[in-house]
C-alpha cells in the first residue's frame, strides 16, 4: 500500500473517529437535557408543595395568635379522679372530672368513653367530636390530622351542635366542617397550648387503640 493510501485510510479513520466523538457529545448532551428536564419535573411540583405548606403553617400561626371566633371558654372546671360517671356540662365535654386513665390519642370510628378523653386534654390533648353522618372523605380528613398530630383525639359523637366541634381543657368551638378555616389555627392554638392543666403528660399507654 502506497504512502498516499495509507495516509487516506488514516484520514477517513480520523473523520469517522471525529463523527464518532461528535455523536457522543451530542447524545451526552441531550442526555444531561433530559436529566435536568425530569428533574426540573419532580422538584418544581414539590417545592411548589412545599411552599404552599408554609403558608399555610403561617397563616395559621397568624390566626392562633388572635382569639379564635365562637370559641368558647369555661373556667372552675373540676379535676378530680373517679371511676363514678360523670355528668358533664357542656357536651361534648371541655373538662372536669375524669377517669384516673387516659384515653390513648388517636383516630377512633366508634363514641368514646368521656371521662376518658377528658383525661386526655388534661394531658393538653384536642378532641375533635363529629357527627357520625358526616361525609367519609370529610371523616377521613380528620383521620389523617389524627396521623399527623400526636396529641390529637378524634371520635364520633351523637347529638353536636355542629358537623365538628373542637374541644381542649377549658375552650371549645363548634365548627361548619372539616374545611372550616378555624380548625388549624384551633390545633395550633390549643395542642399542648397553654390552657393544659398537666403539660407533658402522655397521651399513649392509657385505654384505647
Amino acid at each position: 500500500m502506497g504512502v498516499s493510501a495509507r495516509q487516506e485510510r488514516r484520514q477517513r479513520l480520523a473523520e469517522v473517529q471525529e463523527a464518532q466523538r461528535r455523536a457522543e457529545r451530542r447524545r451526552n448532551r441531550i442526555i444531561l437535557a433530559v436529566s435536568v428536564a425530569v428533574g426540573l419535573a419532580l422538584v418544581v411540583p414539590t417545592a411548589i408543595v412545599v411552599v404552599k405548606e408554609q403558608r399555610r403553617q403561617a397563616a395559621a400561626e397568624a390566626a392562633a395568635a388572635q382569639p379564635i371566633a365562637g370559641a368558647q371558654v369555661f373556667t372552675d372546671l373540676g379535676a378530680t379522679h373517679t371511676t363514678d360517671d360523670v355528668s358533664y356540662d357542656p357536651t361534648p365535654p371541655v373538662g372536669g372530672d375524669h377517669h384516673p386513665a387516659w384515653q390513648n390519642c388517636g383516630f377512633y370510628d366508634v363514641p368514646l368513653v368521656e371521662e376518658h378523653a377528658v383525661h386526655s386534654l388534661e394531658h393538653g390533648a384536642v378532641w375533635l367530636t363529629y357527627d357520625p353522618d358526616l361525609p367519609a372523605a370529610d371523616v377521613a380528613v380528620l383521620r389523617r390530622l389524627a396521623d399527623r398530630h400526636a396529641f390529637l383525639l378524634v371520635s364520633p359523637y351523637d347529638g353536636l351542635p355542629s358537623p365538628v366541634v373542637a374541644s381542649a381543657w377549658g375552650v371549645q368551638v363548634a365548627l361548619d366542617g372539616v374545611d372550616d378555616e378555624r380548625l388549624e389555627p384551633f390545633l395550633v392554638k390549643y395542642l399542648q397550648g397553654p390552657q393544659t392543666p398537666e403539660p407533658g403528660a402522655p397521651c399513649t399507654g392509657g385505654v384505647g387503640a
